[in-house]
This record gives structure tokens, C-alpha cells and sequence, in this order.
């Protein structure tokens, strides 16, 4: 990850933000209350909250306002992954290495806790104690939320995905598909938080977008690379599971080597995006040079 210590402090904000935001809860239910912070709080590299943070930081967002927009992007990533999970969708049975939720609950609850963490980003967004500056613009980050998560973003990629397994689909489409699965939550992080900001122009905000595709596409070009290359243990999950499932991936369609020429080049493109910002990007530079090193 970029900084280390940035980070660090970074991921105890948002953990520390979403307990608050379980434990504010009216419990009506302990089973199901303790699988959504089963699948919230079960770990993780807190990519998404990440972005959100060094994207506001370099656009001089204050880190309360930043809160409302990790979270609620964090609770969706949860619950996608909770239903991802399931016999119907994935079958997995580890998620960062503990039994997922289903394995740990049953399956009726962790459709039930995905569904109520899917609400709960929209009740943060709507409900979170904006400053003055972004309350007005609840409603657009509400509408980009809906974008990423829904249709046309994460739940449309998804769709394609298991459309596409057992069959062969061709470059143009895979890109398609990711962009909207993977992508669309990491383009999401890195707009949400632009949309914060008080002064920034139109061309700031296309660049802005345009860094986000970039490392939204190669953040699933790696995934793919490593889901080859590396360990059950390194991956939390068994390695070689798009390969079982039979799914069409990057090294599939281009070889190992071309699928990491692919992440180089995306990378590239990243880095261009961001040399047109007069703002100091170097964290959102180094997010980039992590999303196609990383080996986990």
C-alpha cells in the first residue's frame, strides 16, 4: 500500500467508524446483527475506504466528511462479498482465510446480513453528519453510490460473470464485465470524494475518473495474475478458483505475460492521468503502484 503508516491509521478510522455504525443499531435480531459485523469487520485491506481517504486528502476534504463515503462504500463491498460467497453465486467456503458467512451462520442469514449492510450504506450517506459545504450534495453521492453498486455498476458485472462462465468471451467484453464488477466501487471511491471537494473543475474531475478506470481495470488484471500464482495461504481463499470455475480471465485470453503487460500499461495510463492534476497525487500514485505489485 502506499504509505504504510497513512494506511495503518487510515484502516483503524474506518474499522473504528463502522463498529459505531453497528452498534448504533437498534438489535432486533443478535444472529443476524452478529453476521453483518461478521462479514463488515471480518478483516480485510480496506482498498475502497482507502481510495476515499488519499483521494480527499490530496483535494483538501476533511476526513469527517470522508467517513460517510468509505463507509458506506466498505458496507457494500461487505455485503457483495457475503452474497458472492454463496452456493449460488461463487460456493466459497474461506474469505481471508476464516469460513465465510454462510459456512459460519447458515445461508438464509448471510443473504439477510448482505441485504441489511447494502441498506445500512444508504442510510450512512443519507443520514451522516455532513459539513455545510457537502450536505448539498448528498443526493449526488447517494446517485453515484446507486451507479457503482446497482445495474449498471456492481451487481450488472456480476451478472455478466456468471453469464460468461463455461463459455469463451472475447477482450472487449471482459473488460466490460470488470469494469463493472470490480471497477465500478473503485471508480466510485475516487469520485464520491472528488465530489466533495469545493474548487475543483470539470477537467479535474475527468482526469480524476480517468485514473480511477485505469486502476479499477488493473486492480482486476492482478487479480486475475495472482489467482495463478499465488498460495492458498498468501490469497486467504483457494488459489486457481477461476481456473476451476472455468471463467473466462486475462492470462486466459492474453498469457501470464500478457495479461501483466496489461497491468503495466494500465498503469501507465494511471500515472498520466494523475501528471494532469495540480494537486499533490503522489499517494494516489503510489495506491497505483500497489494495485499491480501486490501479490494477495
Amino acid at each position: 500500500m502506499s504509505s504504510l503508516v497513512d494506511h495503518d491509521v487510515f484502516q483503524q478510522r474506518i474499522n473504528q467508524f463502522l463498529k459505531q455504525q453497528l452498534e448504533q443499531l437498534v438489535v432486533n435480531d443478535d444472529k443476524l446483527h452478529k453476521a453483518m459485523s461478521y462479514g463488515l469487520l471480518i478483516g480485510g485491506k480496506r482498498i475502497r475506504p482507502y481510495l476515499v481517504y488519499i483521494t480527499g486528502e490530496a483535494l483538501g476534504v476533511s476526513l469527517d466528511d470522508l467517513d460517510g463515503i468509505a463507509g458506506a462504500l466498505e458496507c457494500i463491498h461487505a455485503y457483495s462479498l457475503l452474497h458472492d460467497d454463496l452456493p449460488a453465486m461463487d460456493d466459497d467456503d474461506l474469505r481471508r482465510g476464516k469460513p465465510t458467512c454462510h459456512k459460519a451462520f447458515d445461508e438464509a442469514t448471510a443473504i439477510l446480513a448482505g441485504d441489511a449492510l447494502q441498506t445500512l450504506a444508504f442510510d450512512i450517506i443519507a443520514n451522516h453528519n455532513f459539513s455545510d459545504a457537502v450536505k448539498p450534495k448528498q443526493i449526488k453521492l447517494i446517485q453515484q453510490l446507486v451507479t457503482a453498486s446497482g445495474y449498471q455498476g456492481m451487481c450488472g458485472g456480476q451478472a455478466l460473470d456468471l453469464a460468461a462462465t463455461d463459455k469463451k468471451i472475447n477482450l472487449e467484453q471482459l473488460e466490460v464485465l470488470h469494469s463493472l464488477k470490480t471497477g465500478a466501487l473503485l471508480k466510485a471511491s475516487v469520485l464520491m470524494a472528488a465530489e466533495c471537494a469545493t474548487n475543483i473543475t470539470e477537467q479535474e474531475k475527468k482526469s480524476f475518473q480517468e485514473y480511477a478506470q485505469h486502476i479499477g481495470l488493473a486492480y482486476q488484471v492482478q487479480d486475475d495474475i495472482i489467482d495463478i500464482t499465488s498460495s492458498e495461504e498468501q490469497l486467504g481463499k483457494p488459489s486457481g478458483s477461476d481456473l476451476a470455475a472455468n471463467k473466462s480471465t486475462y492470462p486466459a485470453l492474453l498469457g501470464l505475460q500478457g495479461a501483466q503487460q496489461k497491468a503495466e500499461n494500465l498503469f501507465q495510463q494511471a500515472l498520466q492521468a494523475l501528471a494532469r492534476l495540480p494537486y499533490n497525487t503522489q499517494s494516489l500514485a503510489e495506491f497505483a503502484t500497489f494495485i499491480i505489485k501486490r501479490s494477495h
